[in-house]
């Protein structure tokens, strides 16, 4: 069975190849049982759009590479650290706010952004813009019992 590290290999190999688009978990995954994460419906047949996130360990100051799921927010991203309805915040997330100087790679290339959490009105916007998209991530904020930080990617 495909580990994390295989399947994030995969992603990043297939987000390159095509412009940014994904198909997240392979036929071979799913019929294996484990499509990490699931499929979410209303994504378009050439795969979920994505932007491969680097970042730095907080801890460990290796650099790595976050393929995450976002929402356009005027020239900027927004990401969600919902780790799958687990109550403990994505390791990216943590390595953002410990290092939030950072690039993503779009479909087009690398951009130069900085990360900062969205809080408030701002947050409330983006979440239920979010939810409105992407409904199981209700389910996974619910299940976390937390509140899912997102997180604006701002270009510099």
């Amino acid at each position: 069975m495909p580990t994390l590290a295989d399947w994030n290999v995969r992603i990043l190999a297939e987000f390159r190849e095509n412009a940014g688009y994904v198909a997240w978990s392979s036929p071979e995954e799913a019929a294996a049982g484990r499509p990490i994460p699931p499929r979410m419906p209303g994504f378009p047949d050439k795969g979920m759009p994505l932007i491969l996130v680097h970042h730095v360990g907080a801890k460990t100051g290796k650099a790595r590479i976050s393929p995450l799921f976002y929402q356009p927010v005027g020239e900027n991203w927004a990401v969600f650290g919902t780790h799958g309805g687990s109550p403990r915040d994505p390791a990216w997330y943590r390595n953002l706010m410990a290092n939030p100087r950072t690039v993503v790679e779009t479909g087009a290339g690398e951009i130069p952004v900085e990360a900062r959490l969205a809080a408030g009105e701002e947050r409330a916007r983006i979440w239920a813009d979010q939810i409105a998209q992407v409904p199981a991530f209700a389910e996974f904020e619910a299940a976390s019992g937390r509140q899912v930080p997102v997180v604006l990617l701002e270009r510099r």
